[in-house]
């Protein structure tokens, strides 16, 4: 009997995800097509939130001050990896008690993981609108769907890229074949330079990358209008989505894009798991990303016949359990979109507005202060290093920002360049889900302590750790979780 046979017929295939109770019935695509489909029985899915309230996050933790008290963790390092919600928390642990090796398995376990697995990619292109034929390849990051893009791209591929790109989106193409454009001044000028670089390119095959949304200064880049001067010279078009992702919707045919990467860390699935979205030509005519079990069709003697579609490039046993993390992330965001759009415009106007009045705090855009933005804000305070700003917050207030260049070093020097000299750096807040009012107001009152008062406490910089306060009697170590 087959495993799908066996399930009673009140085992919609809804309710045989591990995730949400609402999922469209999947698409046909062709990187479903070579993949068993095993049902399984699963218990009741988690309470979910109704559609106009955000997701639940996982639950902050209380976090030590150095004046001996405890707070809830602020969260505002969202930019570089979110909470997991409680819908993928929950989703993770009721795939765990079945988990075990995907495809080619008769073992019930293997055929539930395998079923999920390739449920999640049907999942992962509902999310981005896939079209027909996209394939959808899960990958550990952006950074590495980007590298694996980057080896998949025809012979003699012209590269057209933004200096304003995180360093996964600006470092993976070859060097003779790419072209930085500068930092533009507003989304016309963008145009501008785009055009003329296509205008000069004389290859046959042109990749124009894109960013969403830039991982800075949180603006969002009108996608729509570049990729349509790129496709009118020909030209295929690849999204950065990783700060989109968990902001706006994405559809893949109506941005006019070819391909799109994102990170599960990004929207709420931190359980090492990215993906690269589509078109299947390319893919299937480069070498296998990871040569190994999984992405080969035949081995013989002398040759090798490679596997076409998704598992040609997911050699080696996949990270399933983020997979299903990633799906869970993806249900639930469209799920509650305008919710989850509606929280952060408020988080993000008191923010902006917020730190933009206080004196001696500079914050920085690409396009003008009247972008549209997703909730994140690059600012310096006059007279205070960034990475102390940073360290200020977190021992005195329990709030988590992020500090440095983050990993845009071309853009945030362009950013910087009419400051002083000895500012080289920025302090970087991004909010999410797991903002709440009293976050934003905590922060607020903090950055405007410090740009009236400075620290609360004396700190010195002690190699490898940076500013620590002086006499910090915190613990230094936490207990392991194992």
């Amino acid at each position: 009997m087959s495993i799908a046979s066996s399930i009673p017929h009140t085992f919609t295939r809804e309710r045989r995800q591990p995730w949400l109770r609402s999922v469209p019935a999947p698409r046909t695509t062709a990187l479903a097509q070579t993949s068993p489909s095993p049902a399984a029985p699963a218990p009741t899915a988690p309470t979910e939130a109704p559609a106009h309230q955000v997701p639940a996050v996982v639950a902050a933790p209380r976090v030590p001050t150095c004046h001996g008290t405890f707070v809830e963790y602020a969260n505002f390092d969202h930019g570089a990896s979110t909470p997991a919600l409680v819908s993928v928390k929950a989703a993770v642990d009721r795939a765990t008690e079945t988990y075990s090796s995907v495809h080619r398995g008769q073992g019930w376990a293997s055929q539930v993981s395998s079923h999920y697995y390739e449920a999640a990619r049907d999942e992962v292109a509902r999310f981005v609108g896939a079209r027909e034929g996209d394939e959808v390849i899960f990958t550990r990051n952006t950074t590495d769907s980007f590298n694996l893009l980057a080896r998949a791209l025809p012979r003699r591929t012209q590269v057209i890229v933004f200096a304003t790109e995180h360093h996964a989106t600006l470092l993976p193409w070859d060097a003779r074949r790419t072209t930085r454009l500068p930092v533009p001044l507003t989304h016309k000028d963008a145009e501008a330079l785009l055009t003329d670089a296509l205008r000069r390119s004389t290859s046959s095959s042109t990749l124009v990358v894109l960013s969403g949304a830039s991982n800075v200064t949180g603006e969002y880049w009108p996608i729509e209008r570049l990729a349509a001067i790129a496709r009118r010279r020909g030209a295929r078009v690849a999204l950065d989505a990783a700060q989109l992702a968990g902001h706006r919707r994405i559809d893949l045919d109506a941005l006019g894009v070819d391909y799109a990467a994102f990170s599960g860390h990004k929207i709420y699935a931190p359980y090492g798991a990215g993906v690269l979205v589509g078109r299947a030509d390319w893919l299937d005519a480069a070498a296998p990303y990871l040569a190994g079990g999984g992405a080969t069709a035949s081995v013989g003697p002398l040759s090798t016949t490679w596997q076409t579609g998704p598992a040609r490039h997911e050699g080696g046993s996949p990270n399933v359990l983020g997979a299903v993390a990633l799906a869970a992330a993806c249900a639930a965001i469209r799920e509650h979109r305008g919710a989850v759009e509606a929280h952060e415009s408020r988080v993000t106007s008191r923010l902006v507005d917020g730190l933009r009045a206080i004196e001696g705090v500079e914050t920085f855009s690409i396009f003008g202060d009247d972008a549209d933005r997703a909730p994140v804000v690059a600012f310096t305070l006059e007279g205070l290093d960034s990475s102390l700003v940073s360290a200020a917050l977190s021992a005195e207030h329990g709030i988590g920002v992020r500090d440095g260049k983050f990993c845009a070093h071309l853009l945030v020097d362009t950013l910087l360049a009419d400051e002083e000299p000895d500012v080289t750096t920025a302090v970087r807040v991004s909010a999410g889900l797991a903002t709440t009012d009293e976050h934003v107001e905590r922060l607020l009152t903090a950055v405007a302590q410090l740009a009236t008062h400075g620290p609360g406490t004396a700190y010195d910089r002690v190699e490898g750790r940076g500013w620590v306060p002086a006499g910090d009697q915190r613990e230094t170590l936490v207990d392991l979780p194992w």
